[in-house]
């Protein structure tokens, strides 16, 4: 059987290496893949469509009913839009350690929303809505970051996340 390398280089060094470097690309592959279900590692499962061109006409994402509501079982969902350049509240008020589920949907291009200190930060795709569930178990102001590149004024795209210890009330804006 003759070396199908052959065809694409005639320098038997090169081919070498050629194959080495195939042989370590399969290898480390096959280890993440070994890690991936060894550790059962598996892509985001709320794999939920939206029109992004027709985002503010849907019922959820329409301008009015974006915000903080509770459930009944005392958890929080929390509706929010990433358009250039903002995050649409701009500012939402949680209490601390509270169950808050995230649900933001991007009406243009792909966004991420990254919260400094905390364990907050996902991709939000256009056409997707993007869920996150989290709590915050530290009291204090923080700042919503956009953290993939989404045009000129990508740099100023931000808004406050205000967490507020638990004893203290929500303002009435955001229930």
């Amino acid at each position: 059987m003759q070396d199908p390398i052959r065809l694409i280089c005639d320098d038997e060094l090169e081919r070498r290496w050629v194959w080495i470097s195939l042989i370590m690309a399969f290898a480390i592959g096959g280890l993440l893949g070994v890690y991936a279900v060894a550790n059962n590692l598996h892509p985001p499962s709320n794999v939920e469509t939206i029109d992004s061109s027709r985002l503010h006409l849907t019922e959820e994402f329409a301008e009015d009913n974006l915000g903080v509501k509770e459930n009944a079982d005392g958890s929080l969902t929390v509706t929010m839009v990433a358009a250039r350049y903002g995050f649409f509240p701009p500012i939402i008020e949680v209490p601390a350690d509270t169950m808050v589920k995230f649900r933001i949907a991007s009406a243009d291009v792909l966004h991420g929303v990254h919260v400094p200190n905390t364990n907050m930060s996902t991709m939000i795709v256009p056409g997707y809505v993007s869920e996150v569930n989290t709590a915050f178990p530290t009291p204090g102001k923080y700042a919503f970051l956009c953290n993939e590149y989404c045009g000129l004024g990508h740099d100023s795209m931000w808004s406050r996340l205000i967490v507020t210890s638990k004893s203290s009330p929500m303002s009435a804006g955001n229930k």
